[in-house]
């Protein structure tokens, strides 16, 4: 039954048996299984699946099983569910990637500062300000991005997978070491003649700009296309960012 059910592609006058012993097999088998139904027939077999899906205009007990209604009957519905939450997901991922990058480069500074004599290159407030409003606005630019079609054409994700992808780690480390490099170099230039408090000052508004920058960067995450494709049609991402920089 088990290899046979890998075979089936269309299973016609199944009782209601039939069909929750076919989502079990399937599930047993490792596949992520999604059952829409709207009478009382397909009740078993929608309690036993990972998504159950049942028509607005279905009886109570399919409703009752179900985790997602169509309230318009519409199976294109789904198609857009699916879309909109691998955005969400993907969102999620470019949000972590930029927090992560900032993270990498403001450790670093905080702990190789005091190697080459700047004993505080970024005070406590600077990286609270850094933490609870830069962070706060890029979560809020990167929630706003649409869903993208192309998302569509990606295979489904293993759900026992972890977010932090091998592609976001290379993404976080390459950038924040860069970033690093380039403001550890900066740190050396103005310590030539003495470290004073206005150079500190040009110092972190630097870095405020490079994770400015680095916002765009996140944008694109997962993207074959430019960070600045679509950014002037994404309203919410532009008056986001425009109070970022003015702000900074």
């Amino acid at each position: 039954a088990e290899k046979a059910v890998k075979l089936i592609r269309i299973l016609s006058r199944a009782l209601p048996e039939h069909k929750e012993r076919l989502v079990k097999l399937l599930r047993k088998a490792g596949h992520v299984v999604a059952v829409t139904g709207d009478g009382v027939n397909d009740a078993p077999a929608m309690k036993h699946s990972n998504v159950a899906l049942a028509m607005g205009s279905g009886t109570d007990v399919a409703k009752e099983c179900s985790q997602v209604v169509l309230l318009n009957d519409s199976f294109a519905t789904i198609k857009s569910a699916v879309m909109w939450g691998r955005t969400l997901y993907q969102n999620i991922q470019r949000f972590i990637v930029f927090q992560l990058t900032v993270n990498v480069a403001a450790l670093g500074v905080a702990f190789l500062g005091p190697f080459i004599g700047v004993d505080i290159p970024l005070t406590v407030i600077q990286l609270l300000w850094v933490n609870l409003i830069m962070d706060t606005f890029a979560a809020l630019a990167l929630a706003t991005e649409p869903p993208h079609e192309n998302v569509m054409n990606l295979p489904p994700r293993d759900p026992k997978t972890f977010i932090v992808t091998k592609q976001m780690s290379k993404w976080i480390f390459g950038f924040g070491i860069a970033f690093l490099i380039f403001l550890i170099a900066a740190l050396l230039y103005i310590k030539k003649d003495g470290v004073s408090a206005h150079e500190l000052s040009l110092f972190f508004a630097v870095f405020v700009m490079l994770q400015f920058w680095n916002l765009f960067n996140a944008r694109c995450f997962g993207l074959n296309q430019s960070a600045l494709n679509g950014f002037w049609k994404n309203t919410g991402f532009m008056i986001i960012a425009a109070i970022m920089f003015i702000g900074t």
